[in-house]
């Protein structure tokens, strides 16, 4: 598998990866979970937690903060509440100290002005400031789950910057990044096009802008 920080360097965005997916017919885009600043880009190996509602049990919502290595992208599935945060200040001060590279969550986080000066980075559906203390619990740490029919598996790899966040099996990471690098070059051809006079309807038939999505075979 290719080095995600080499993709990362060379400025492979989500939106070619999502269109690599969508050509290989493979799921992989978190629908609804957005930057909370803009500018910021990760790219890393999943380690996935899952949260449920707390009930008579009892039950916190836990300290898998130290067992998540250096480099890895935290995603926290908490089925979209967003009634209660699933992080906050200190989990984003701790993972910026250890060189976690980002969080992103199917919830909401609290005390954004804290992430944003550490400088660590978080995607989530909302920002919410109340404590998810006695109302969810850590369920599971590094079980696959599934985010709007999409299977996520621990270390398979994520995408997210300004337009999301996108998951890739880690199987198909290379495949998917050199038809994404294709498309990439495709996009910036047909700009190149138009600037030397063509029109944009030109430029599309020439380099196949139409069919660079479209489904290629079977996935």
């Amino acid at each position: 598998m290719s080095a995600p920080t080499e993709d990362l360097a060379t400025g492979l965005s989500t939106a070619p990866v999502s269109d690599a997916l969508d050509s290989l017919g493979l799921p992989g885009s978190l629908h609804g979970i957005g930057a909370l600043r803009q500018g910021q880009r990760v790219v890393g190996p999943v380690f996935t937690v899952t949260y449920e509602p707390v009930d008579e049990a009892g039950g916190t919502v836990g300290d898998f903060l130290d067992d998540v290595p250096a480099g890895a992208v935290i995603l926290i599935d908490n089925a979209g509440r967003t009634g209660c945060t699933v992080w906050g200040g200190i989990m984003s001060r701790t993972a910026h100290q250890r060189g976690i590279a980002g969080t992103v969550i199917n919830g909401a986080c609290r005390d954004v002005a804290v992430a944003a000066a550490a400088g660590y980075p978080i995607w989530s559906v909302s920002r919410f400031m109340r404590t998810g203390k006695d109302r969810v619990r850590v369920a599971a740490v590094q079980t696959a789950i599934t985010i709007g029919g999409v299977v996520i598996r621990p270390g398979d790899i994520l995408v997210a910057d300004d337009d999301g966040a996108l998951v890739v099996p880690t199987a198909r990471w290379d495949e998917v990044v050199d038809i994404a690098r294709r498309i990439d070059r495709a996009e910036e051809a047909i700009i190149e096009a138009v600037r030397g006079g063509a029109t944009l309807a030109e430029a599309r038939a020439e380099h196949g802008y139409h069919s660079l999505q479209t489904r290629k075979g079977p996935s």
